[in-house]
């Protein structure tokens, strides 16, 4: 089936004095929220230094042999390295890439990468972390404002201090696709909905690959048929999308879309 494209708005949403503009802000995230599922974030605080900086220290883990990656293994509580493992239900085939999935808790024991053969990746790591979280409570915030709940609501649902806490940021690694066309379709991460309750995606500049399916419709079929609308990556743009969980939370109020990914590398952070 041949992929149909086209060109979509995608919400363009500056955080810049959030505490003077929450409403203002809320109100454009709630708009997007219900009538695309992404939008894209600027003026969040996250300067592309160091955004740069985590891209070079995830690069530097990928280059790792990968006998020396399996040392932190994935496992179920959604943490470690994992190659070629996960299995898209739209293509039947696994996704060609890798990743190594990082949180801030005791899931983590024992599987950071250590020190000797990558010098400061886990105080890197974390540094960064903790600044995507502070954008994502603002987030949060506004999320509950626009549903009515309490401004902390969310944020204390994902309070990174308990110790069994899953929020997640997932350091990823597209591999190569053939370069003659043999009648096949490869996608390095296939059409597929986040679980989670809402992503925070950064790309860089040159990678572009992400590809979005809007509607609460098409999700269920991975948007087959449908027309698909490419992402553009820049530095320090943070796309967002929302996830089943806060679907749910919304009450199927907040939507969500099918997105398909074909870029190098990126990170996210749910």
């Amino acid at each position: 089936m041949t992929t149909k494209y086209v060109d979509r708005p995608i919400p363009r949403i500056s955080l810049r004095d959030f505490d003077q503009r929450i409403d203002q802000i809320t109100a454009e995230l709630v708009d997007a929220a219900e009538n695309v599922g992404f939008f894209t974030l600027i003026d969040h605080g996250i300067v592309n230094e160091d955004i740069e900086n985590m891209f070079a220290t995830a690069e530097q883990f990928f280059s790792l042999p990968d006998d020396i990656k399996a040392t932190v293994p994935w496992n179920a509580n959604n943490v470690g390295w994992e190659k070629k493992a996960q299995v898209r239900p739209s293509t039947g085939q696994p996704d060609t890439k890798e990743s190594y999935q990082l949180q801030f808790g005791e899931n983590m024991v024992g599987l950071w990468m250590d020190d000797t053969h990558l010098p400061g990746f886990q105080t890197t790591s974390l540094a960064f972390m903790h600044r995507v979280q502070e954008v994502s409570e603002r987030l949060m915030r506004c999320f509950a404002r626009g549903l009515g709940f309490d401004d902390d609501f969310f944020i204390k649902c994902h309070d990174i201090s308990r110790p069994n806490e899953q929020t997640t940021m997932r350091l990823l690694h597209y591999y190569a696709l053939p370069n003659q066309p043999d009648g096949k379709t490869y996608h390095r991460a296939g059409a597929h909905a986040d679980w989670d309750f809402l992503t925070l995606l950064f790309q860089k500049e040159g990678q572009s690959g992400l590809e979005i399916c809007p509607g609460r419709e098409v999700v269920t079929e991975f948007g087959i048929g449908d027309e698909w609308t490419r992402v553009e990556a820049h530095t320090g743009d943070i796309v967002c999308n929302i996830g089943d969980l806060l679907m749910s939370w919304s009450d199927d109020r907040l939507g969500i879309a099918t997105a398909l990914h074909i870029s190098t590398s990126h990170a996210k952070m749910p």
